[in-house]
């Protein structure tokens, strides 16, 4: 599979040795040099990974993942921000809003490149699967089935969408925007106590397979 790349940075030095590079590996990329630039070739180009600058004209980074994130077209689509901006806040700020990974500039071209390649093997066997097998646990997409321990477990649909969600990726943190987005299909961010008892109450029936990251979110363990 050729996977498609788009490259979001208001510096053009950047942007060209990125997509050089990325080019050598086999990628097809695109590039944006401002936020609304990065929304459309988002449209057009659909891209499976966004290397995205938050410093940017016109829309900063914060704000086109922020509309990313809002639209179901962009489910699966990795977004990660590649910033000068090294500070906590900034970081939560883009896990918070659906990031994938927060990579800090200057950064060495081969070891972009092993980031990226990373993230796209974690995936590429996953996204299409209707049936998810993590060691004792098997959940059934189009059956609305979950086994464990070769037991069938009945959830109800909000904690079986809650887990599917989070096996879809092991080890990767879903926060409490992705998960409204994705399991409540809605704009507000559910507060942390709905989705906190859905948690306890997934854990009690296949016991303690999840983990709440304080102040991020939630994660499917390794």
């Amino acid at each position: 599979m050729r996977y498609r790349i788009l490259v979001a940075d208001d510096e053009e030095d950047i942007v060209k040795i990125i997509r050089f590079n990325l080019n050598l590996e086999g990628y097809t990329t695109e590039e944006a040099g401002d936020g609304e630039k990065a929304l459309e070739m988002a449209g057009t180009f659909r891209p499976d990974l966004i290397l995205l600058d938050i410093n940017m004209p016109r829309k900063n980074g914060m704000e086109v993942l922020k509309e990313l994130r809002k639209n179901s077209l962009f489910d699966k689509t990795l977004v990660l921000f590649l910033t000068a901006l090294n500070d906590d806040q900034t970081e939560m700020e883009g896990f918070n809003l659906g990031a994938d990974d927060y990579i800090v500039k200057p950064i060495k071209p081969k070891v972009l490149i092993s980031r990226i390649k990373s993230f796209l093997r974690r995936i590429n066997n996953e996204e299409e699967k209707e049936i998810i097998r993590i060691n004792d646990l098997i959940i059934d997409k189009g059956k609305y089935m979950v086994i464990y321990k070769g037991n069938e477990i009945i959830l109800p649909r909000k904690e079986f969408e809650l887990l599917k969600l989070l096996a879809s990726r092991p080890g990767h943190i879903f926060t409490r925007q992705e998960i409204s987005y994705k399991v409540w299909k809605t704009d507000e961010i559910i507060d942390d106590g709905t989705i906190n008892v859905h948690i306890h109450k997934v854990r009690r029936k296949v016991g303690n397979l999840l983990s709440t990251i304080k102040g991020i979110g939630y994660r499917f363990n390794i």
